[in-house]
């Protein structure tokens, strides 16, 4: 097997562990995309490479990042894992003011109780 035939065995791999983590049925998840049942399932198999768009649909269905699926498709590079994410928070259109500061804050409790990591 390949690399790129890899990925999407894994990309499905993923795919079939969030459904079963949200306890959904793959019909469920089918109807909640907009994607035809066969159709998901050969992508959860890595038969399919689904595009960014029907990733998109399953990222919303499932409830997580599309990026995520972006990532693990190989659309999109891995984000540093230095990246910011206060940045990321304050940009999210998803969230109000308030559940804004309420996650930086609670983020940045957080970083303050970490030891900082060892650099080499």
């Amino acid at each position: 097997m390949n690399e790129l035939e890899q990925r999407w065995n894994e990309l499905g791999e993923f795919i079939r562990e969030q459904r079963n983590r949200g306890e959904l049925s793959l019909r469920k998840l089918s109807e909640l995309s907009g994607i035809s049942n066969p159709y998901l399932s050969q992508i959860e198999r890595g038969l399919r490479r689904p595009s960014a768009e029907i990733l998109q649909n399953i990222a919303r269905a499932l409830e997580i990042s599309s990026e995520t699926l972006y990532v693990r498709a190989g659309i999109l590079d891995e984000p540093p894992a230095d990246g910011d994410l206060v940045g990321h928070i304050r940009r999210d259109v998803h969230l109000t003011e308030d559940q804004k500061r309420a996650l930086i804050s609670i983020y940045e409790s957080f970083r303050a109780e970490s030891p900082a990591p060892a650099r080499g």
